[in-house]
């Protein structure tokens, strides 16, 4: 992505592969023959929130890092955010990379894609893990709650989708917002330091990011749509691991998801806000590890 800088992490290395029509960005490190782990970011994220979990599944499993269409350095399409078309492309980027078969693990609007790629690609998943996520159309709410002490956590959902709005009051200001959902969603606002701070803004900034990032929301109801007739005969068959959190927006992911898959477990990470990966790097390494080794 022009003037955005690379990350580097020792022992990975960037990819990029076209994704029927789209390039996406992938980062990846660890055992070449080891079982595949592909982890997913969220808002305002990119791959770099994975990177104090990574060199720890790097010592057992293949990692690779993607940036979602539209994220980090991904390219930014002008169309095609729904979740169901986003999991798609990052199919066929993980399938680009030679991976056959894969464990999937995914936070926040990342867990959205996750989801529906579940839902499109199953036979290829041995696992997915999803973390602090209301998935559209399943576990998500309808409504945006109007108590204060739980509307700060979501009220974006609707800001997100009004036409035009946020571009106008949010150009220029990224660093403001993205720094704003950072320290405010931490447990810890000293979680993200200044340059954490620069580098997702940066990340949103750059060449459409905005817009692609908004698009996700615009696009909910169509990935709501998507999900609930893809789960109109069926359940999930492949296991999956829902990663909570002690001060998070989904109090028991196990529970929520549930209804929908035919085997569920559940972690509770201590201390820890929404950004479980940043906050908890060592618990939320430890949890997928024991469910990759459980599912292997």
């Amino acid at each position: 992505m022009r003037g955005l800088p690379l990350r580097q992490l020792d022992g990975f290395s960037h990819r990029w592969v076209e994704a029927d029509g789209v390039r996406l960005h992938a980062v990846e490190g660890g055992r070449p023959g080891g079982p595949a782990v592909v982890l997913l970011a969220g808002f305002p994220q990119t791959w770099w929130a994975w990177r104090k979990v990574m060199p720890d599944l790097a010592r057992r499993f293949r990692v690779i890092a993607v940036d979602l269409p539209g994220q980090g350095h991904s390219e930014r399409p002008e169309r095609g955010y729904d979740t169901h078309t986003a999991a798609t492309h990052v199919h066929t980027a993980v399938q680009a990379l030679g991976v056959s078969a894969y464990f999937l693990v995914a936070h926040d609007i990342g867990a959205w894609v996750a989801f529906s790629l579940a839902l499109g690609f199953e036979s290829r998943l041995r696992g997915v893990a999803l973390l602090d996520a209301g998935i559209p159309g399943i576990t998500l709410p309808e409504s945006i709650p109007t108590d204060p002490d739980r509307a700060w956590k979501a009220w974006h959902f609707a800001f997100h989708v009004v036409p035009g709005l946020p571009e106008a009051l949010l150009a220029g200001r990224e660093r403001a917002y993205v720094g704003w959902f950072l320290r405010a969603k931490a447990l810890s606002p000293g979680t993200f330091d200044d340059a954490e701070v620069d580098h997702y803004a940066a990340a949103v900034a750059a060449d459409g990011g905005l817009r692609a990032c908004l698009a996700y929301y615009r696009e909910a109801a169509e990935s709501a749509r998507r999900n609930r007739a893809a789960l109109t005969s069926r359940r999930l068959a492949v296991p999956v691991l829902g990663i909570s959190s002690s001060h998070g927006s989904v109090p028991d992911m196990a529970a929520s998801l549930s209804p929908w898959a035919d085997r569920t477990a559940g972690v509770v990470v201590p201390d820890a806000g929404h950004f479980i990966p940043d906050e908890q790097p060592e618990a939320v390494a430890a949890a997928v590890a024991g469910f990759l080794a459980d599912n292997a």
